[in-house]
């Protein structure tokens, strides 16, 4: 079973904010090909790299609440400021969740698959309702 990342998404204030960032953002050339990927670097290495990497997604939370999600394609060491690091290279593909409230924390955590937000159906990605109102049907159950 497939170990998954939880991340807040500080400094946006929306989902639309996460993806806009995403589809601008400079992301460097990989190695073998010429296409982009995403990556967000953190300070610690996950110890448990292997469940990660074997289906695990990182989950986005946006003002407290887990919108959706990524698939993590690779983690690496690389340094940053002569610090060691770790690079979390994820899916540019984003996978809409059945949205849940989630308190804030620092850094990131490990979520088990079994406590992982399943993902939404097309119904919740109307493109017609906006944010606030998912937000709160979801919040009461109804999404």
């Amino acid at each position: 079973m497939a170990l998954h990342l939880i991340k807040l998404w500080v400094g946006h204030t929306s989902l639309k904010d996460l993806l806009d960032y995403q589809r601008r953002a400079p992301r460097p050339l990989t190695s073998t090909k010429q296409s982009r990927e995403l990556m967000h670097v953190t300070r610690n290495f996950p110890k448990r790299a292997q469940e990660l990497l074997d289906g695990g997604s990182i989950y986005w939370v946006i003002k407290n609440t887990v919108v959706g999600r990524q698939r993590i394609v690779d983690l690496r060491h690389v340094v940053k400021d002569d610090l060691p690091h770790c690079a979390i290279v994820y899916d540019t593909e984003f996978v809409h969740v059945q949205m849940r409230p989630h308190r804030p924390f620092q850094g990131w955590r490990y979520l088990e698959a079994c406590d992982a937000p399943q993902d939404a159906g097309a119904n919740l990605h109307d493109q017609d309702m906006p944010e606030e109102v998912k937000q709160v049907l979801s919040e009461l159950n109804l999404l």
